[in-house]
């Protein structure tokens, strides 16, 4: 028997106790022994929950408990989770998280911490909720160079876009039902400002390439300036807009964004709608291959987190190779990197035409039902900072969206 300490009973942290007593035979057989649950950390108490048997309120009881050999921390938030996981590690016991600002902001140091102790720190549920990619990243595509990652992260954004492309809905009416049925928080900024797949493109790109990604490094836009107008003009052009996360190889750099992109019906990830995330990973040999699930929520994230917990009793004494070191991945200027962009702007399309075609040479002007008062149009490929610097003689620009 394995005993294991879980950080943390909100919402991931009971899932992660219902999985291990709902699956427990089918646990316990791909473990090759019993797991057994022995504490559970909160601050809180939970009168009538059977957790009341194990609840403790002083990780220093797990800690100092030689019989507990796997954490999993669910808490979320850098600190205290960084003092307690770094703590585990070097009491040489294995750590499951969920908590992806803890990965992406000491990731490479935990591991090393771990490896030092002939442990794991495993880290599946960080990215993509339940969706297997972090394990895949590390044991199944090792035989590719990575040309790129693309990911729609944030099941929030991504519902919130879908509900505004499908039912033409402008973003706060959709923000504030997102928040009614519980997938916007009260505070939304780490979803729709782009934070949280901010996050989590720096944790995948920074295991597809083998460095370490400072995800305050990362250029990045939400989508809170994406209109309903924006997806009439997306609808005639028979495309959508979704946020990407996205990292690149630019020459011998690495170009990382999160930002707001169109795309066609031809693109993989068009079609993933509603509060599921997705990611597409491109091999100089595999060609695509893509990643398709829930991103989050209670019992597809905890079941992650039980595949690690399952993952940690099987390597005990064996620590997981992980390609992730603390050297510093160089990254590519956005302003460098090339692209179509879609471009609304105010006014009146013919006393505004030779302007723009002066600025952007060769550019498709798109007509939309029911927009009056402006005018849309699309460039070709051109390189950011030419894109800038061609806007900057523009009057009236109401807004610009990157294309795929």
């Amino acid at each position: 028997m394995v005993n294991v300490a879980v950080l943390g009973y909100g919402t991931v942290g009971s899932g992660v106790v219902e999985v291990i007593k709902t699956n427990k035979a089918i646990v316990d057989k791909k473990a090759g022994q019993e797991i057994n649950v022995k504490y559970v950390l909160d601050l809180r108490e939970f009168p009538g929950d059977s957790v009341m048997d194990i609840l403790v309120h002083d990780y220093n009881d797990i800690l100092n408990d030689p019989e507990v050999e796997v954490i999993a921390e669910v808490m979320g938030g850098v600190e205290p989770a960084y003092t307690f996981v770094k703590a585990a590690l070097e009491k040489g016991k294995s750590v499951c998280t969920s908590n992806k600002e803890l990965v992406a902001k000491h990731g490479p140091e935990l591991i090393n911490i771990a490896r030092e102790h002939n442990r794991n720190f495993l880290f599946e549920a960080s990215v993509g909720g339940g969706i297997p990619v972090i394990r895949p990243l590390n044991e199944c595509i090792t035989a590719d160079e990575i040309n790129s990652i693309t990911g729609i992260l944030n099941g929030t954004t991504n519902y919130i876009l879908t509900k505004m492309s499908k039912e033409g809905l402008d973003f706060d009416t959709v923000l504030k039902e997102a928040q009614a049925l519980g997938y916007a928080e009260r505070n939304p900024s780490a979803d729709v400002d782009g934070f949280d797949a901010c996050r989590k493109i720096a944790i995948l790109s920074s295991l597809a390439y083998g460095k370490s990604v400072n995800f305050e490094d990362i250029y990045t836009e939400g989508i809170t300036k994406i209109s309903d107008t924006d997806f009439k003009y997306a609808n005639k052009l028979g495309k959508s807009v979704k946020l990407f996360g996205k990292a690149e190889k630019a020459g011998d750099k690495i170009n990382v964004f999160v930002a707001p992109v169109m795309i066609g019906k031809d693109h993989p990830l068009f079609s993933v709608d509603g509060v599921f995330n997705a990611i597409l990973v491109n091999g100089n040999v595999l060609g695509d291959v893509m990643f398709y699930g829930s991103g989050a929520g209670k019992l597809p994230t905890a079941s992650a987190v039980v595949s690690d917990i399952v993952d940690a009793v099987r390597n005990l004494n064996n620590t997981a190779y992980v390609d992730w070191s603390t050297e510093k991945l160089e990254l590519a200027d956005i302003k460098e990197s090339e692209k179509k962009f879609f471009v609304r702007v105010s006014g009146d399309k013919a006393s505004k035409e030779a302007e723009i075609n002066k600025s952007f040479g060769n550019v498709e002007y798109v007509v939309a039902d029911d927009v009056n008062g402006e005018f849309a149009f699309v460039t070709d490929a051109m390189k950011e900072k030419d894109f800038e610097e061609a806007a900057s003689s523009i009057d009236g620009m109401i807004t610009r969206i990157r294309m795929e």
